[in-house]
């Protein structure tokens, strides 16, 4: 009657599970499931999702190659990156994001808190992927034919570019980060006298 192999394995249903609630109260907790702070992002007046974003992708990538480091980590998934294909899907999402005022995790979680603004904009969203999941495999040899192979990078990543660790730019990444942390704090600051 049903496809047994199209749900993973229980305990990895739980664990993804509490993971998303777990991130979802993060985001509450940070202040990103609120409307307000993602458009004063876009107004370039509250930078409070550029700081979570930083922090999420550098404590992420450290941990994630620190884990691999340590061998608890054994092949690593790379998607293949398709920059004329990633463009595209950045601005779709960013747009949406524009418009809507949350990007999906925050969405979800804007939704648990009782935003009935995201209400809409959850639907859109599954609305959104539902429709990609029918072009994807059209749209991709449309931008094959257009494009050829230009921006076709493979699994790609700064590391594997340059031969250096990933540590080699994630360690600026987060040195970056702090002092780009300390600029937006002060120019906040400012900004509230």
């Amino acid at each position: 009657m049903f496809d047994t192999n199209f749900f993973a394995a229980p305990l990895d249903l739980v664990l993804g599970a509490l993971t998303g609630l777990v991130f979802g109260f993060l985001l509450v907790r940070g202040g990103v499931s609120r409307f307000e702070t993602i458009v004063g992002q876009f107004r370039l007046r509250d930078f409070t999702v550029v700081k979570v974003m930083a922090t999420a992708v550098v404590v992420g990538g450290l941990g994630v190659y620190g884990l691999e480091a340590a061998g608890l980590i054994e092949n690593l998934h790379v998607k293949a990156a398709a920059l004329p294909a990633n463009a595209i899907g950045g601005a779709i999402f960013g747009i949406g994001m524009a418009v809507l005022g949350y990007c999906p995790g925050t969405g979800v979680a804007a939704l648990a808190e009782g935003a009935r603004d995201a209400r809409w904009g959850i639907v859109g969203m599954l609305a959104g992927a539902a429709l990609y999941a029918e072009i994807q495999a059209p749209l991709g040899r449309l931008l094959r034919s257009t494009f050829g192979d230009a921006g076709e990078l493979g699994k790609a990543t700064l590391a594997t570019l340059t031969g250096w660790s990933p540590f080699a730019f994630l360690v600026p990444m987060g040195i970056l980060a702090a002092v780009g942390f300390a600029f937006l704090e002060r120019r906040e600051r400012l900004g509230r006298r």
